[in-house]
């Protein structure tokens, strides 16, 4: 359903994305992980339309995105439904209204039948009765749950989920990753997660991608990475801080020297003014 050809993007000369290939089939659920700011959230971006690579082509179902603009680009994103890492609900508007926003945009449904439709995806995310609420009344859990719902209010072919465990206790991480599941399973929707939570990975995928370097370095099944032969991979489903990735990491020498010495006080004492 996608596909990705040699994409680089580069923001004030810092290269992000490097000659990235990636082909995401109809129907499966890919999971993209990678460290914070390795160009996980920009390569969601392009492939949903709101940024334009520099080099390269994305795809989908044969068309190339890049090449898109106004109703063509508009029409290709009602296809599209995406969980934003913070749910970037508007805190403006209650739950309904959220869920709502894309339907009373883009389609001719009645009113009652928005309200349904609302009532409906709510409910396939575990939600109910609280249509009234705003935002800030909402625990983490809980918002990014409605945002998923309003994901899903325009009946898209394809979810992208941008760290959906991100910022959420464990019991709920796994409910979402529950509902990622379950939604793949019933709607047959095709999915690509990014997400440097390994343990969601490995639920949730039937394939898992490594970005690294602007590249995808390895794509095989969460088998096939956890069996992965590439230290680069296994280093970070490991979680280790010595190996080839160390761009990021204090330098050791200077840390230890730090850390040692005898004048450092850890606790000053602060100064009541």
């Amino acid at each position: 359903m996608i596909d990705i050809r040699g994409l680089a993007k580069s923001f004030d000369g810092h290269k992000v994305l490097e000659g990235l290939d990636l082909r995401i089939e109809t129907g499966e659920t890919m999971v993209i992980i990678g460290r914070s700011g390795c160009g996980k959230s920009v390569l969601l971006k392009h492939i949903i339309g709101l940024v334009k690579p520099d080099a390269g082509a994305i795809a989908v179902d044969g068309e190339d995105i890049s090449q898109l603009s106004g109703r063509s680009l508009d029409r290709l994103r009602l296809r599209f439904g995406m969980l934003f890492q913070s749910a970037a609900l508007f805190d403006s508007m209650n739950v309904g209204e959220n869920v709502s926003f894309a339907l009373r945009e883009h389609t001719t449904l009645a009113p009652d039948a928005i309200t349904q439709r609302v009532h409906d995806c709510l409910q396939l995310v575990g939600l109910q009765d609280i249509d009234q609420r705003y935002p800030a009344q909402l625990s983490g859990g809980m918002r990014k749950r409605v945002g998923l719902a309003r994901a899903l209010a325009i009946g898209p072919e394809m979810i992208l989920y941008d760290e959906p465990t991100t910022g959420i206790d464990p019991i709920m991480a796994d409910l979402i990753n529950d509902l990622i599941i379950a939604l793949h399973d019933q709607l047959k929707v095709t999915s690509i997660v990014v997400t440097h939570d390994m343990v969601s990975a490995y639920k949730v995928a039937d394939r898992i991608a490594m970005l690294y370097n602007g590249r995808i370095v390895e794509v095989g099944s969460p088998d096939a990475i956890r069996a992965s032969k590439n230290p680069v991979v296994q280093q970070f489903i490991r979680g280790e801080a010595n190996g080839p990735i160390q761009e990021g990491l204090p330098d050791r020498d200077v840390f230890k020297r730090w850390t040692a010495r005898a004048d450092i006080n850890f606790r000053p004492t602060i100064e009541d003014r």
